[in-house]
C-alpha cells in the first residue's frame, strides 16, 4: 500500500485552500451545490476526528462523506481529493500547537526541549501523524508559523542558518521515531503486558541462552527489565542535546 505523504496533492489548488479567507470556501463554479452548513473547515475537523480515532488507514473520501451525510461527489466539491485533505488537516493540527514565547534569558536547552516535549504531545493527540511522511510539507499558514517558532529555540546560540534547520529538523525526527516506537508498545501492551510476556518468555529463554557465551546481553538486558518509554525518551532527548552542546562549544570556544 503507498504510504500517505504530504504535498502529494495539485500544489496550486493546495496552496489556495491553505490560505483560503473568510468567503473562500465556496463549491466551484459548475460543481453539485454544497450541503447547508458544510465548509472546507468542517470537512477538515471531521477528516482530523476520524483519523484520530481510526488511523490513515480508515480515512477515505468515502469514510468522510458517510461521517458527515454526504456523498464522497460533495466533499470534492470542497477538497479536490485526499492528498489535499492531508494537506490542510496537518496545517490544521499544527496551527492548532500552543506557542509560548520563551521567557527572557531562559537558556536554549529548556527551549529545545519545549519544542520536543510539544511536539510530543502533538503525536499522542493526533497519532496519525506519526504515520504521514512530510517530507514535503504543506507550505500553509500553520506549517510556516510552526516553523518560525521552532526556530527561534536554536537562533542566536552559535549555529549557521542551515545548522539551525537541521538541528530542528535532527529533533524532530528523534521525537518522531520515539513516538512510533512507543506507540507501538502501548499497541502489544493493550493485547498482552511486558509482565505478562517475559512471565511466558523469560523461563524458556533461561533453558535456551547460554549466559557465560552472551554475557553483555544477560547483563544489560537483566539490568533493563521491560521496555520504558519515558526512560528512553529522556536518555534520548539528553543525546540530542549534548550534542548540540558540543558542537556549540566547539565551534565559539565557550560551554553551551
Amino acid at each position: 500500500m503507498p504510504k500517505d505523504r504530504s504535498g502529494a496533492g495539485d500544489p496550486v489548488r493546495t496552496l489556495e485552500l491553505l490560505w483560503r479567507e473568510t468567503g473562500q470556501e465556496a463549491p466551484q463554479p459548475g460543481r453539485r451545490g454544497p450541503r447547508q452548513g458544510l465548509s472546507v473547515d468542517a470537512v477538515v475537523r471531521a477528516a482530523t476526528a476520524l483519523a484520530d480515532e481510526q488511523g490513515l488507514a480508515a480515512l477515505t473520501m468515502r469514510a468522510l462523506a458517510q461521517r458527515l451525510g454526504v456523498t464522497p461527489m460533495t466533499l470534492y466539491t470542497y477538497v479536490p481529493g485526499k492528498a489535499e485533505l492531508l494537506d490542510l488537516m496537518l496545517d490544521d493540527t499544527y496551527r492548532s500547537m500552543d506557542r509560548r514565547p520563551a521567557p527572557a534569558g531562559e537558556p536554549w536547552q529548556q527551549q529545545v526541549t519545549r519544542v520536543a516535549d510539544d511536539n510530543r504531545d502533538l503525536l499522542r493527540r493526533h497519532p496519525w501523524l506519526a504515520d504521514l511522511s512530510v517530507t514535503r510539507p504543506p507550505l500553509g499558514p500553520g506549517v510556516i508559523a510552526k516553523y518560525e517558532y521552532e526556530l527561534a529555540a536554536f537562533d542566536g546560540i552559535g549555529l549557521t542558518d542551515p545548522e539551525m534547520d537541521a538541528a530542528l529538523t535532527h529533533l524532530l525526527g528523534f521525537v518522531h521515531a520515539n513516538a512510533l516506537a512507543a506507540a507501538d508498545a502501548a499497541d502489544h501492551n493493550s493485547r498482552q503486558s511486558d509482565e505478562e510476556w517475559w512471565a511466558v518468555s523469560a523461563p524458556l529463554l533461561e533453558q535456551a541462552m547460554d549466559a557465560e557465551q552472551y554475557p553483555l546481553g544477560t547483563r544489560v538486558g537483566g539490568a533493563v527489565g521491560a521496555y520504558d518509554p519515558e526512560a528512553v525518551w529522556a536518555f534520548g532527548l539528553r543525546c540530542v542535546l549534548d550534542g548540540l552542546a558540543r558542537l556549540i562549544e566547539t565551534r565559539t570556544g565557550r560551554r553551551a
